[in-house]
């Protein structure tokens, strides 16, 4: 139903794994690692310049956010008048609310490919494949002789086999088992990771928002009901998926410091543009301005 998505994050997943293969072994509990980091590198970087107009887009908003203000109660009785005036304030000014979705919908696809092709390594149990239901069990002869994806058996042999610091990437900290002490040494600290990260990514949004577009409710959604759901949603999680929220999140963190950096220099810029104009076109002391003929 989604192969659209899945074989495209398999491929990226399975280039990466066979460039670090091919340095440490396939049998490297590392190279899986490292392809898991850089198969979320790959794919944020492709959507930076997105990001870069989604945030441009966002700031544009937010100093137009007044006028949609001044709109809103001028029409409030004239719902279908009101919102055309906001539409075509927002046309005039080179804005498009709907592009600043791109970004959040491709990483939702981006997670729902990884953490079924990830998922999919191991089919010996009945499991849920998101999002389009449940998928019969295979014995583990079966798992090991089946593909996954671009991923041969030989692959899916060294997934399984492959482990970060005595952590089995498949396994989950609420599944451990008798591997729960060695899975939390590993799976709590990338979940305090995703959370913190998470929660200062937050604050930097939240901070840059006025007074007029900061909604109480979504600030505690952002701060602190995201993080404590990536702390106790990632017990649920194995632990390759816990190293893709580390490394989306890291970026991310990382990402909007960057944009929000060039854009305040972009900001200021302009601001001494306009200044520059404003006394260029200011009449000199002692001379006085022409008047236009008519």
């Amino acid at each position: 139903m989604l192969d659209f998505i899945y074989y495209p994050v398999s491929a990226i997943l399975w280039v990466w794994h066979t460039a670090f293969a091919a340095v440490l072994g396939p049998a490297s509990g590392i190279a899986w690692v490292l392809a898991v980091i850089f198969l979320v590198i790959t794919l944020r970087a492709a959507l930076f310049f997105p990001f870069l107009k989604q945030a441009r887009t966002q700031a544009v908003m937010q100093r137009l956010q007044p006028r949609v203000k001044a709109i809103q109660q001028k029409y409030k009785d004239d719902p279908r008048r009101k919102n055309t005036e906001i539409q075509q304030l927002f046309t005039d000014n080179g804005v498009n609310p709907f592009t600043s979705l791109i970004p959040l919908v491709a990483q939702v696809f981006v997670f729902i490919g990884l953490f079924h092709v990830l998922r999919s390594f191991d089919r010996t149990g009945t499991f849920d494949y998101l999002p389009v239901g449940r998928a019969a069990a295979m014995t583990a002869e079966q798992n090991a002789a089946t593909a996954n994806y671009l991923f041969g058996p030989t692959d899916v042999q060294s997934f399984l086999h492959a482990d970060l610091f005595g952590a089995p990437l498949s396994a989950t900290l609420a599944g451990a088992g008798e591997l729960l002490s060695t899975v939390a040494i590993v799976a709590l600290p990338l979940m305090l990771i995703a959370a913190v990260a998470t929660h200062f990514t937050a604050r930097a949004a939240m901070g840059r928002q006025t007074g007029t577009t900061a909604v109480p409710f979504m600030r505690t959604l952002s701060l602190w009901v995201f993080p404590a759901a990536a702390i106790v949603g990632g017990a649920m999680l194995p632990v390759a998926i816990l190293l893709y929220f580390v490394t989306n999140n890291a970026w991310t963190l990382a990402q909007q410091h960057v944009v929000y950096r060039r854009l305040d220099a972009e900001t200021a810029a302009e601001a001494t543009q306009v200044a520059a104009r404003r006394v260029a076109a200011a009449p000199k002391p002692g001379v006085k301005p022409e008047r236009q003929r008519r």
